[in-house]
């Protein structure tokens, strides 16, 4: 269990390098929650707080699937998967390293723009443990949700165009800018079918000192599942296209 566990940390390190450890995606990481935190504060500088659990939230959405969506893709035009797929690795392994990278690099620019809410607008982690897990295991869900675009189609352009099409809705369905109950009841449906607005719940509850209709603990829980679920139906998928 060791040895594959460090087979998949390799793989992560070495997507770290080879694509999020780079000028433009570093910058882009960077700049992502600076611009959002910035417009939202010029815009209305009394309710930042309660939008800024939803930016930290979506800044991890989108710094982890900035890569994750398209590197299975891309790596199959580069002929880079072909050898990945030839080591003595199993697709589970494979996939999970891909993941951590993706999760790392998301979690860093999650922590950022954490840290930029927390010191500039005076929040606090009232649940720092709790804290933790929800945005790790949301950097989890994130990159997997990511993974599985990527192994769902067979073009880089179709993977941006797909990744796209999941997190551009979920910024308006999740409860980023505004409560989820306020919704109509399909939208309402629809998000909590989501993984960020469990991620955007569980932040508000440390951040804010209260959430939504659930309790923390289970956004935990239900973020675990997410985890669970989409790398499960991602490795599944990823079997089928190797062996076409």
């Amino acid at each position: 269990m060791g040895g594959e566990l460090k087979k998949a940390y390799y793989i992560a390190r070495k997507d770290l390098k080879a694509y999020y450890l780079k000028p433009p995606l570093i910058s882009w990481g960077l700049m992502l929650p600076i611009v959002f935190i910035l417009s939202f504060y010029l815009r209305n500088p009394q309710g930042i707080q309660e939008v800024s659990p939803g930016l930290v939230g979506m800044t991890m959405l989108f710094s982890t699937t900035s890569m994750s969506a398209i590197v299975i893709s891309f790596e199959k035009r580069i002929d880079a998967l072909e050898r990945l797929l030839m080591a003595p690795i199993s697709l589970r392994i494979i996939l999970l390293g891909k993941g951590l990278g993706a999760a790392a690099f998301g979690w860093v620019m999650g922590l950022i723009a954490l840290i930029l809410v927390i010191f500039i607008f005076g929040l606090q982690a009232s649940h720092p443990f709790a804290l933790l897990i929800s945005s790790l295991l949301s950097c989890f869900a994130f990159a997997f949700l990511g993974i599985l675009i990527s192994v769902g189609v067979r073009e880089v352009f179709e993977a941006m165009t797909l990744s796209n099409f999941f997190r551009f809705p979920m910024i308006f369905l999740c409860g980023v800018f505004f409560p989820l109950t306020s919704m109509p009841l399909i939208l309402q449906i629809i998000g909590y079918a989501l993984p960020l607005t469990y991620s955007v719940n569980a932040f508000r509850h440390s951040l804010l000192g209260h959430g939504g209709l659930l309790p923390q603990w289970l956004d935990i829980l239900i973020l675990l599942g997410f985890c669970i679920f989409l790398f499960e139906i991602a490795t599944v998928i990823f079997r089928r296209r190797t062996q076409e």
